[in-house]
Parts: structure tokens; C-alpha cells; sequence
């Protein structure tokens, strides 16, 4: 599946919180890990209150170390540095991944400082937006006071085919890891509906009404469907349907039911902010508990 991970680093401890997840995911998919760490221009001599890498001998015994220290012998780990240049770091990342043919970018955001905001929430969305290749989040404290391992896969769907892609996706994670498969499919409520649907609710909310109770019969049908075919091939599967805001009712599903993973679809050409209303998976990667895998669709 992904066979070459790309994990960007800038000397910080909070970076390093995405190194449990990418060790992981190399190990059970046999992958290549190339760790990158991009020298900044005019660096500052501390980062979020440690030394700052500022020269490519220094970053090269970091990752040296880095390398030593976070992942088995049996997973091939390659180290790269890079310097910072006019088009910026996140557009720097996504083009050193297409250069290497990675198909993973797994980096923690951490939001303040650090390559002039590189791990930051909106460069990892400018990441999705530049480009083709999937990226794993990982928040600060995540995953560093414990072994990163996937149980349970979450595949949030709205019942539109073009958002398949993530629950292919989730399906394939679930069988590698040998983890169960959540498929979750969230129907709106006439308080929780969005531009002009909830303009149309206000001037007719009979008729709203009657139209929810047709999309939560047709959620159940189409979940029922997903279901049973990923059953029928072998897989461990739980079906829910929520009711409200998608992007709550992801996050609840996550903490009520112990998801160790979040599975969701981008559209690339308006990056993370384009997936389905436009605000679900900016606000599930901003509060999530646990990690989640962003794939461009």
C-alpha cells in the first residue's frame, strides 16, 4: 500500500511525536521512511525552547540520531536536508515528496514556530492542497507517551460515491493492521444544516423535515450495503449512523467507540477545507484525539 514515507523534522521534540506513527506504518507495509529536515533561512537559535538546527552538519547528526533511536533495523530509513527557498516549506515539502515518488507524508502540527510555522495546522493543509499524496496528522503528545498502534479505523461517509476513495483506503489499512473497520455516516438535522439547505429548512421546515427522514432511510440502506461487502471479504466491520453536525459526530464516534485512526477524504483543489461542507475535516484534525490520514480525492 504505501510503500515510501516521507516525515519532514525540524530538530523539536514535538516533531519527533509523528516518528511512533511512521515507524508503524513502515514496519507493517514494508516501507521505505526518508526523513527530511529543511535548513531555514535566517534560523532563529531556538525553537519552542530548544537549539535550533541551523547548518546541514548539524541536521545531518540529528537525523543520524533520529533515525537510530526510532526505527527497527529491519525498516530502510534514508535521511535528506534541504534548503528553505522563495516558494516556501510546505510547497518544498510537497515537491520533494513528488521529486522521491513518496506516497505518505507523516508529519505532527504543532502550530507555533519552527521552519517559520512548517508543522503548523495550515501548512499541513497547504501540504494536501499542492499536491496528490496523502498525509497522516499526528497532534503534539499524541503518540509519545505510548506505543502507536492501529485497533479500530474510522471511515467517515457521506453516501457520495466520489468519497469512496477513504473507505477503499480505510479498508485496506483495517486488513494490514488487522484492526476493525468503523464505517460511520452522519445525517444532518434541520439546526445543524448548512447554506442554502438551512435557508430552505427556515422557509419550509415541514418539508425539510420530511427530506432528513428520507436521507437518514437512505443513509441506513447505503450503510447496510457498505457493511456487508466489506464483511463479505473478510473484514472485522461496525456500521453507526449520527445524527448532527458531521464533524462533532466524527470526533464523538472517536472518543465513544476508541477509533485509533480517522480516515478522511480532501478535495485538492480547494486543499482540506473543500471536504464535504467545507469545514469537517479542518475542525476533525484540529480536535481529534487521535491521528488522521487526509487523502486528496
Amino acid at each position: 500500500m504505501f510503500k515510501h514515507l516521507l516525515v519532514p523534522l525540524d530538530g523539536s521534540g514535538l516533531a519527533e511525536t509523528a516518528l511512533p506513527a511512521a515507524a508503524y506504518v513502515a514496519r507493517a507495509m514494508d516501507a521505505k521512511v526518508t526523513l527530511l529536515h529543511i535548513v531555514e533561512r535566517n534560523a532563529p537559535a531556538e525553537i519552542h525552547g530548544e537549539m535550533h538546527l541551523r547548518g546541514a552538519e548539524e541536521a545531518q547528526r540529528y537525523l543520524d540520531d533520529v533515525a537510530a533511536r526510532s526505527f527497527p533495523e529491519v525498516v530502510n530509513v534514508d535521511r535528506r536536508i534541504e534548503t528553505e527557498d522563495a516558494s516556501g516549506v510546505a510547497h518544498r515539502i510537497q515537491e520533494y515528496a513528488l521529486a522521491l515518488e513518496v506516497d505518505l507524508i507523516v508529519m505532527c502540527t504543532h502550530g507555533h514556530s519552527g521552519l517559520r510555522h512548517l508543522l503548523s495546522g495550515s501548512n499541513a493543509q497547504q501540504v494536501i492542497a499542492y499536491g496528490r499524496i496523502p498525509v497522516l496528522r499526528v497532534r503534539p503528545g499524541q503518540e509519545s507517551s505510548r506505543v502507536f498502534s492501529v485497533r479500530k479505523v474510522l471511515a467517515p461517509l457521506d453516501g457520495k460515491p466520489e468519497h469512496e476513495q477513504g473507505l477503499k483506503v480505510s479498508a485496506q489499512l483495517a486488513r494490514i493492521f488487522g484492526a476493525e473497520l468503523q464505517i460511520l455516516i452522519v445525517v444532518a438535522t434541520s439546526k445543524t444544516l448548512r447554506g442554502d439547505s438551512a435557508v430552505a429548512a427556515k422557509l419550509s421546515p415541514r418539508a425539510a423535515a420530511a427530506l432528513l427522514d428520507i436521507s437518514l432511510a437512505e443513509a441506513q440502506e447505503y450503510l447496510r450495503g457498505s457493511t456487508e461487502r466489506q464483511k463479505s471479504e473478510g473484514l472485522q466491520v461496525s456500521g453507526y449512523i449520527e445524527r448532527g453536525d458531521a464533524a462533532d459526530a466524527i470526533l464523538r464516534m472517536t472518543k465513544r467507540r476508541q477509533t485509533d485512526l480517522i480516515v478522511v477524504g480532501t478535495h485538492r483543489k480547494a486543499g482540506v477545507d473543500a471536504f464535504w461542507s467545507g469545514s469537517v475535516a479542518p475542525k476533525v484534525t484540529n480536535n481529534s484525539i487521535v491521528p488522521v490520514l487526509l487523502i486528496p480525492l
